[in-house]
């Protein structure tokens, strides 16, 4: 289990449920698709933030800002104490669909031209991907409503890819005090957290790093872990947090980034709080992923490059009414929730979702 969190985090163990197939045959079937040679590999060692340079259809111009239609405004950060809950937070549950060598967001509208990803969540996600295509797709995760895209660079022990296995956990937590001030994301929204240029002292002191690289008793490793035990439970894992807090503006910038930020300390007081420029508190997600390698890791490396390379992309497709329900139950009433949205230490308070994971 995770030991410690920049965020104050739930311990619930993801459910064990395990997908049948994780769609290996839905693999892009490209030259430069990293798992066909290493010579397509070494061609996708990793993409820069820069400015888009392809129009696409929430882009015509091809700048790269994306503007939210409405913009939220009028929003100043929150400084409230609301009543102390230790947790407020869900989960979204969802299972490696397939992998590509393209990115909707960095490469949109170019596929093949990213390193190789592998998509969690939406089934259809490739480099076409817009809101209104995701909206109509299917999804891994266990609550139909979450059809939003998440993916991350393919991880590879040798030649072999290491998918992961089932549902992966990825939280959806308050990033700040006021807990109650957080509101759901809106539709289209998309982001990059870290990057794939990043050195190793940039991604241990990113102010998303939760414990870097862990397996086994090692922890906040920047580099994959050495002393990884060879067993069949023992599996190599990474925790990283996302931004959240929001411009109200766009749905994306050029670099993917600038729309977004993290919490702040209020001064004078141990409070986080959204910094005056990105004032709309939003859910911070939390990937939680595990990877089923172990043992020797001298060959293990992410199709981005480095250990130290890791990142990863959301884009916002969930049913609204869903989001609405499980943001407002579970984090604006500090909870602890699963992918229902159901608390087993307050069962008193129910649950947002049905047995289905859908609203009632």
């Amino acid at each position: 289990m995770p030991r410690r969190s920049k965020v104050l985090s739930g311990t619930l163990v993801a459910s064990a449920l395990l997908l049948t197939s994780i769609g290996i045959g839905t693999v892009a079937a490209n030259a430069d698709t990293p798992a066909a040679s290493a010579p397509a590999r070494a061609a996708h060692t990793g993409h820069t933030m820069a400015v888009s340079t392809a129009a696409s259809p929430e882009d015509p111009d091809g700048d790269g800002y994306i503007p939210a239609n409405p913009p939220v405004t009028g929003v100043t950060p929150s400084t409230k104490e609301p009543p102390h809950r230790y947790f407020h937070e869900f989960q979204a549950n969802c299972g490696v669909s397939h992998t590509a060598p393209d990115d909707p967001i960095v490469y949109a509208q170019q596929p093949g031209k990213s390193h190789d990803h592998t998509f969690m969540g939406n089934t259809t996600t490739d480099a076409y991907s817009t809101t209104a295509s995701l909206d109509a797709g299917s999804t891994t995760c266990l609550a139909p409503g979450d059809r939003s895209g998440y993916w991350m660079p393919t991880m590879y022990d040798g030649d072999r890819p290491v998918l992961p296995v089932g549902p992966q956990t990825i939280y959806y937590k308050a990033g700040v005090t006021d807990y109650t001030s957080v509101r759901p994301f809106p539709k289209g929204l998309r982001y990059v957290v870290a990057s794939p240029m990043q050195s190793a002292q940039e991604f241990r002191d990113h102010p998303g790093f939760v414990e870097g690289w862990e397996c086994g008793d090692s922890f906040f490793n920047v580099d994959f872990p050495t002393d990884c035990p060879e067993r069949q439970d023992v599996q190599v894992n990474i925790r990283f947090q996302a931004p959240s807090c929001w411009d109200g503006r766009n749905l994306d910038t050029p670099d993917h980034k600038s729309h977004m930020a993290y919490p702040v300390v209020n001064p004078g007081t141990n409070n986080n709080i959204c910094p005056a420029d990105h004032p709309v508190a939003l859910p911070m997600i939390e990937f939680k992923m595990a990877f089923p390698v172990n043992g020797d890791l001298s060959r293990v490396r992410l199709a981005s490059g480095a250990s130290y390379s890791f990142h990863y992309d959301f884009f916002n497709a969930w049913d609204e009414a869903t989001l609405d329900a499980m943001v407002g139950h579970c984090i604006v009433g500090g909870l602890q929730c699963d992918a229902r949205g159901y608390d087993q230490t307050h069962p008193e308070a129910g649950a947002a979702l049905n047995e289905d994971y859908e609203l009632p």
